[in-house]
């Protein structure tokens, strides 16, 4: 009698926007997701602090092709900064390591944000996913070990001072590049205004180039548990999907014959002609009758398959 294969799931295919509640770590939001669309592979692209909510993007199916180009888009986050402690973790989690009773002003605080956009040097957080000689950096925190966390370049497109609830809090707006800690931010301001801070609250509203308009709260899918037929909860739950396309909107698109993308599929080069076809491009997504077929690269005006996606 023939052994029985295992069931990997469905072949579904997309990009699930979640709005991730507090409280709730993201390779758990990814075992969730994967189990609530019984999908063969999903993955994320930019982990969320479990005490962060927002946008968490979740690849599904043949979209884990494109985490990358995701990975690498700007974020936006509104935050909360509590004043007066600084915190292990930099966040509401950690032991208090250092206080103040002074607390900034909104103008003494305006007057410091300039120095934190542009190209900065930032230190990552103690209890971070940094990899320290081969181990993650929030492993040895936990084991009591201070480890010295090189500063590395980051991004801040963007960053303003909401406004000041009370005496004890600043909300801010950042818009910032792959690699930038929030809880860095709130550390280093605080130090620098003289008062200490950490992370109170943290929502990420947008990953380019998805906007908070393509959110989806867990509540709502899991709500769809409910329904016994699973044929029609498969359905509902597929139609909060982004086409996998739709994670590539920042880089070129050039659309080919459905020939050529026979070509491609079969990782074959194709020449790219017509009036508007690049001569050289790093990254770029090809097209064939509105579906996505490939990404790769055009040399001398021929493109070369790097990642190519089913029918």
């Amino acid at each position: 009698m023939g052994r029985r294969g295992k069931n990997k799931g469905r072949p579904v295919s997309g990009w699930l926007i979640l709005d991730k509640p507090e409280d709730f770590g993201s390779t758990e939001a990814v075992s969730k997701i994967k189990w609530l669309f019984k999908a063969q592979k999903a993955g994320h692209a930019g982990t969320l602090d479990p005490l962060a909510s927002g946008m968490l993007p979740i690849a599904l199916g043949d979209a884990t092709k494109t985490v990358p180009y995701v990975m690498d888009g700007r974020k936006i986050y509104e935050f909360t900064v509590k004043w007066g402690e600084e915190r292990a973790t930099d966040d509401l989690e950690g032991e208090v390591t250092a206080s103040s009773h002074a607390r900034p002003s909104q103008p003494d605080i305006e007057d410091r944000l300039s120095h934190y956009t542009g190209r900065i040097e930032q230190i990552p957080p103690q209890f971070s996913a940094i990899k320290i000689e081969g181990n993650r950096a929030y492993d040895l925190a936990r084991e009591g070990e201070a480890v010295d966390i090189p500063a590395r370049e980051v991004d801040i497109h963007r960053l303003v001072l909401i406004g000041c609830p009370n005496a004890d809090e600043a909300v801010f707006l950042v818009e910032c590049g792959k690699g930038t800690y929030v809880r860095s931010l709130a550390r280093d301001l605080g130090r620098d205004l003289g008062c200490f801070g950490h992370i109170a609250r943290l929502r990420r509203i947008a990953v380019a180039p998805f906007a908070d308009s393509d959110m989806v709260p867990l509540s709502t899918l899991t709500a769809l548990e409910e329904m016994q037929d699973d044929t029609e909860r498969l359905e509902a739950l597929d139609s909060y999907l982004v086409e996998t396309g739709d994670a590539l909107a920042n880089l070129p698109h050039f659309a080919v014959t459905d020939e050529q993308a026979q070509r491609i599929r079969m990782g074959n080069p194709i020449v790219l002609r017509g009036r508007d076809a690049p001569l050289d491009e790093p990254d770029v997504w090809i097209t064939a009758r509105g579906k996505l077929v490939a990404i790769g690269t055009i040399g001398q005006g021929q493109f070369h398959p790097r990642r190519v996606f089913g029918n």
